[in-house]
């Protein structure tokens, strides 16, 4: 906790920005945690600053925000030993049984947060340049100090990032559609369907799949079909669910305890990635829905 007394005119103006702040970093860095550890260290190095120095404190503090989380960013890069959920955005489950996803209001949080899956997949100075500009309208040509490029460097960045998310903007109908490509999918790992599996998968389809002994990933449409009668059993026979916006299937054992957890993205009809969880310490960290 920040350490502030309501007496401290600058420790005032630092709490009337802390929510906005907490924002910033969340979105650049999609935990929780790790956003909450980056106000942390805005406010002692706004504590050692001379505040009588700062024009704008909303701007300084932002600035401070970003350079600590670009330097996360960059740091989980260098270690690819990380853990998992470092560097993974947190998943938000919800079971999808009653209305379409665009009129759940629960759901309408996580679609939120599947825009932190596809900012994972860009770099850290794209990642910065587009949540800072289009997500907080912060002006490139402070991007471009944070960065330590020119302004049009950071709409560059920017520019290249938003057509890599353009993806998660989805009309309305479109969850909907990308359901039934999941179901139909799944109806095919149950009938051994193996063409039947082809057609639903994208040539480049990437899987996923967290074990207790890690990632293990597969690539390609042939092979991730024939993974998927391995994982048939528990993908077919549990309920379907919502993921961080994205369509999944959620399987628990007869005890009630989490099997598997699995999430599906899908672009122009076809599934371009599945993420499964199956390793019971990672399950345990999800607020996961019961099964009653």
């Amino acid at each position: 906790m920040t350490d502030t007394s309501p007496a401290d005119p600058v420790a005032e103006a630092f709490q009337a920005e802390r929510h906005r702040l907490r924002a910033v970093a969340y979105r650049l860095l999609g935990s929780h945690a790790d956003a909450e550890d980056v106000v942390q260290e805005a406010w002692l190095r706004l504590s050692r600053q001379d505040t009588a120095t700062i024009q704008n404190l909303a701007g300084w503090l932002t600035t401070v925000v970003g350079r600590i989380s670009l330097d996360v960013l960059r740091s989980r890069r260098t270690r690819p030993e990380a853990p998992y959920d470092d560097h993974l955005p947190e998943l938000v489950v919800t079971l999808d049984d009653g209305p379409a996803p665009e009129d759940d209001a629960m759901l309408a949080d996580s679609v939120g947060l599947a825009l932190l899956v596809v900012l994972d997949s860009l770099g850290p100075s794209e990642r910065l340049a587009f949540v800072l500009h289009d997500l907080f309208a912060v002006p490139f040509s402070e991007i471009g100090q944070i960065l330590g490029k020119s302004t049009d460097a950071a709409k560059m960045l920017a520019s290249r990032a938003r057509r890599k998310v353009q993806v998660t903007e989805r009309p309305a109908g479109v969850a909907q559609e990308q359901r039934e490509v999941v179901q139909a999918f799944l109806a095919a790992a149950r009938l051994g369907d193996f063409e039947g599996l082809l057609r639903f998968l994208d040539p480049e389809v990437r899987l996923t799949v967290d074990t207790p002994a890690g990632p293990v990933v597969t690539l390609g449409a042939t092979q991730v079909a024939a993974g998927a009668k391995l994982s048939a059993g528990a993908a077919t026979q549990g309920r379907a669910a919502i993921v961080n916006g994205r369509p999944g299937v959620m399987s628990w054992r007869e005890d009630g305890t989490p099997l598997a957890l699995l999430a599906f993205t899908v672009v122009d009809g076809r599934i371009t990635d599945i993420q499964a969880v199956i390793d019971p310490a990672e399950l345990a960290l999800i607020d996961l829905p019961n099964p009653a």
